[in-house]
């Protein structure tokens, strides 16, 4: 090898003033030097490795001149050449992952769609819901104002970036780096590549994905391409892909008719579909109306909007109640609404994604006893007469069964679903009435009673003697309580009867409300409350003021969880959360879901105290208009303080129902008097009514089915490997109503 040619070459370099390289240490280097040693070559590298450049950018461990930890610890230049170096790696690293990340070439993959199947208890099919609704609309047809609208609140500076935020993938890094979710696309083309490229998966991978392709679409496609394509594929609720069927979905128009207002709020329903519908809650309607005020200032403030225009825009543009897909009339359509919502909250799968199908949803109904229920409910009502009598007009029933391991059997959300979509099984303004009384009961006997000042809890017994008779003073242990208008409040039982002194079980089982108002003050109200929460009402069902009128039921809990929570008695002080799902699958595989707690909130011992006050209600007490439903079973009537409401609550060894009556005026919707229903006196409660459609129910209702080995109620197993789901954000149905189905 000739040495002449690498002299020449590294004068070269020298000219160019790239040192350095003759630094270079280990064994390769060795070896390629080794043969020239001594040579002029060498020795013009020796003059290198000994220049001052080499000697500040190499490092030199430990540290020369310094002692104890300071030889260790790199100098301030040091850090700075890792950071230098680190910074190189980084850009390298990123051009490497740009030049290999592609464009999918298939645009459309994502839209096959299918339906999804909902299937009985016992796996017949119930009902095919889909497919998705979707149509294309060119941008040229799509208003100017409706544009600007959802740039106006998606992505501002859309036709000025370059594909990707710094500003938001600086934040994104930075709440993933702290331990928080990953965040979603900021811009216009990254949301759009998310949903046209890439699947939702929150992870790391997807986002660097979708970063990438995000620069490469923005360098290769106009901006117009992306926003049609954007504007075409986006989801917007009610199962409507696109600004077009989501104009059709919510004003039934053309989006070419649409106007700036109209635009707003169709834009922000971009930003989540569930919590800016208003026919969905009243909360939900409050969040949209921010949003489209706050979407038309942002119009203004980039321009796209003149003052003059928004001045005119100041009537929130309702838009009009969902439709209702064919197919779900009946009851189906309630029981689908409920398991959609518990799939979307006790699963990885959102609502965008269930609407574009293709999923397999085995519900806890069970047909014949959904069948009986509605027979039952409408043979009562038939006995009414809203035509020749007022009292009669706008009465409504909702109504649940549920096992004492959690599954929903049945329920009756109103008369078709097709007519009234509100579902009146999962309504949550209605008051419990003095079916509320067993939770008094339970909570005097699991937590004991104080009645003096200072002195510990006693012990009550099914036994304990109380006072029975009318307008007796309630008691505090500072004295008789006094309500705000300076009066000593006292006792109210149903028809103003007295009964002397009686033991507490007598108290629950004839249903006399002076017992159980002193007993909720002597346990406390607090201890009442949260008794009936352990039992299975959810902590935000309407508690109202604690008042001595606590215990007599103005909680305004659903069907649905009062049967819960009266099956928590039933099954000797085990509690199992409401569930309407047993097992969701797709393309054959079976998607995770989880399912509510079981808890221990009472002994079976206090359980069973509780069990023989309600056996002895039908048997003997306030109860036994349903003993003809058949043997073995227990349960209340009841009533609300103001008459607002009639209830029947009960069970047998394996499920509980709750049937609740009540009137709402249409106009203003709110609860109205059941006074004179029927044709009765209207001092005369109305809780026959519902007591009658129990006990019809109970008596025709087929045994229950038991779960399947491969989907069976969640045990003790199960919720340590699911944990805690707390209170479900997934539905807040009309008027507030309970979440976790």
């Amino acid at each position: 090898m000739s040495v002449r040619p690498m002299v020449r070459k590294w004068r070269v370099l020298q000219r160019k003033g790239i040192r350095g390289w003759a630094a270079a240490r280990g064994a390769a280097a060795a070896r390629l030097w080794r043969p020239l040693r001594g040579s002029a070559a060498a020795r013009w590298a020796g003059r290198v490795r000994r220049s001052s450049v080499v000697r500040r950018i190499t490092p030199r461990y430990p540290r020369p001149g310094r002692t104890g930890v300071r030889r260790w610890l790199p100098s301030p230049r040091q850090w700075l050449l890792a950071c230098v170096w680190g910074l190189l790696a980084l850009t390298a690293l990123v051009a490497v992952g740009y030049e290999r990340t592609k464009i999918p070439a298939d645009l459309n993959a994502f839209a096959t769609q299918q339906d999804n199947v909902y299937y009985w208890a016992d796996g017949t099919e119930m009902a095919r819901v889909g497919p998705v609704d979707r149509q294309a609309m060119p941008l040229d047809r799509i208003p100017q104002g409706v544009q600007w609208a959802v740039l106006a609140a998606e992505n501002a500076s859309f036709y000025s970036d370059h594909g990707v935020s710094p500003k938001g993938i600086a934040r994104a890094v930075t709440t993933m780096a702290f331990g928080g979710s990953v965040q979603g696309g900021s811009t216009i083309t990254q949301q759009y590549v998310k949903n046209v490229y890439l699947d939702q998966d929150q992870t790391i991978s997807r986002k660097i994905s979708e970063i990438f392709i995000s620069v490469k679409l923005d360098r290769r496609t106009s901006k117009q391409q992306i926003l049609d394509g954007y504007l075409n594929t986006s989801w917007f609720g009610r199962g409507a892909y696109g600004v077009q069927r989501a104009a059709k979905a919510y004003y039934g128009e053309d989006v070419s008719q649409l106007n700036p207002s109209q635009g707003a709020f169709l834009a922000s329903l971009l930003k989540g579909a569930g919590l800016y519908d208003p026919s969905v809650s009243p909360a939900n309607h409050a969040r949209a109306v921010q949003r489209w005020t706050w979407v038309l200032d942002r119009m203004v403030k980039t321009g796209h909007l003149s003052a003059a225009q928004r001045a005119t825009y100041t009537t929130f543009p309702e838009p009009i109640p969902p439709p209702r897909p064919a197919g779900l009339g009946g009851q189906t359509g309630y029981l689908v609404d409920t398991a959609r919502a518990y799939v979307t909250a006790h699963s990885g799968i959102s609502a965008a994604r269930l609407d574009l199908g293709g999923f397999q949803i085995y519900t806890t109904f069970e047909k014949p006893k959904v069948d009986a229920l509605a027979d039952a409910v409408s043979g009562k009502l038939a006995t009414l007469d809203p035509a020749g009598r007022a009292a009669d007009r706008n009465v409504r029933v909702g109504a649940a069964s549920v096992a004492t391991d959690g599954r929903i059997l049945a329920l009756y959300g109103g008369p078709d679903y097709i007519k009234q979509g509100f579902d009146d099984a999962d309504i949550a303004i209605v008051p419990a009435g003095t079916t509320y009384g067993p939770f008094v009961y339970a909570a005097g006997l699991r937590d004991g009673v104080v009645r003096s000042r200072d002195a510990p809890r006693a012990r009550v017994t099914p036994e304990s003697p109380y006072n029975g008779d009318d307008k007796v003073p309630i008691q505090t242990p500072e004295g008789p309580y006094w309500n705000r208008d300076g009066r000593i409040v006292t006792t109210a039982n149903a028809g103003h009867r007295s009964y002397g002194t009686i033991t507490l079980r007598q108290a629950v089982a004839e249903q006399v409300n002076g017992p159980i108002m002193q007993l909720g003050m002597d346990v406390g109200l607090n201890q009442v409350r949260q008794a009936s929460v352990d039992a299975g009402l959810l902590p935000d069902s309407g508690f109202g003021e604690q008042v001595p009128q606590f215990s007599l039921g103005t909680a305004t809990p659903s069907p649905i969880r009062m049967a819960g929570a009266y099956a928590t008695f039933a099954a000797a002080g085990t509690h199992t959360e409401p569930y309407s799902v047993r097992r969701v699958t797709l393309d054959g595989a079976d998607v995770p879901v989880r399912h509510g707690t079981v808890t221990h909130p009472f002994t079976p011992k206090v359980a069973g105290e509780v069990d023989q006050a309600l056996h002895d209600a039908v048997r003997s007490g306030a109860a036994t208009a349903a003993a003809k439903a058949g043997p073995d079973l227990a349960g209340l009537p009841g009533t609300a303080p103001d008459n607002t409401s009639a209830s029947f609550v009960g069970y047998d060894r394996t499920m509980a129902t709750s049937v609740e009556l009540f009137r709402i005026d249409p106009k203003s919707q709110q609860l109205m008097p059941l006074d004179g229903i029927g044709g009765r006196s209207p001092k005369q409660p109305g809780s026959d009514l519902p007591t009658s459609i129990w006990t019809q129910y109970m008596g025709s209702a087929p045994v229950s089915q038991a779960p399947s080995g491969r989907a069976a109620a969640p045990t003790a197993k199960d919720d340590a490997k699911d944990g805690k789901d707390g209170k479900d954000a997934n539905s807040e149905k009309y008027a507030g109503g309970s979440p976790a189905r």
